[in-house]
């Protein structure tokens, strides 16, 4: 069975925002950023929302017609200086902490961490982040989202990037292709975030 997907608009923004934040409770890097089970439930919110007003804004969230899943994408184009081992405009990640979680280092450090790591020199689709319903997963969601830029991917020679939070995700996204873009980073007294890389598949 086929999953309806469409593209979200400014009017999805909370659904998105919720969704993001009750997919990614008991992710491994979210537990980083904000430790303590009440603590990140209170405040991991505000940081998926400041996600999502960036990618509305800049890039694309594809969204499952039903409201169980989300993908949010960012075009990257070649030798774009805001990626890639370049830093953004210095007080970027700063000042996204300030709207976050101003007392929470980690918040601005994680921004750096990956925008560090964050390939050069080739225009690619970025997979920002992806979040499907804790109760709709393992139905094939996020295959679908991701499954849906790829084909376009394959259609226009274009390469695909993203960073795994976990090795259960490392598996699925290399059955998509995906294959590790270099070391695995390794958050300071935390866990590892996996950079993958994924070359289109030409057809015939």
């Amino acid at each position: 069975m086929g999953v309806a997907i469409r593209t979200a608009g400014d009017g999805d923004r909370e659904l998105i925002v919720r969704l993001l934040d009750e997919a990614f409770q008991d992710d491994p890097v979210s537990g980083w950023v904000f430790p303590g089970e009440e603590y990140r439930r209170t405040t991991h919110h505000r940081l998926m929302a400041a996600f999502t007003d960036v990618v509305l804004a800049e890039g694309r969230v594809d969204l499952a017609e039903d409201g169980s899943a989300c993908a949010l994408w960012l075009s990257v184009p070649a030798h774009d200086p805001a990626h890639g081992g370049e830093q953004p405009e210095s007080d970027e990640f700063a000042r996204m902490r300030r709207t976050v979680d101003p007392e929470n280092e980690r918040v601005e450090l994680i921004g750096r961490l990956t925008a560090g790591i964050h390939p050069a020199g080739r225009a690619h689709e970025y997979l920002w982040m992806i979040g499907v319903a804790p109760g709709r997963q393992g139905e094939g969601l996020g295959t679908a989202l991701i499954g849906s830029v790829l084909d376009r991917c394959d259609r226009d020679g274009l390469a695909a990037y993203l960073e795994a939070s976990s090795e259960r995700s490392v598996r699925l996204y290399r059955r998509l292709g995906f294959e590790p873009a270099r070391e695995p980073l390794a958050l300071p007294d935390g866990p590892h975030m996996w950079p993958m890389w994924r070359e289109p598949r030409t057809t015939g």
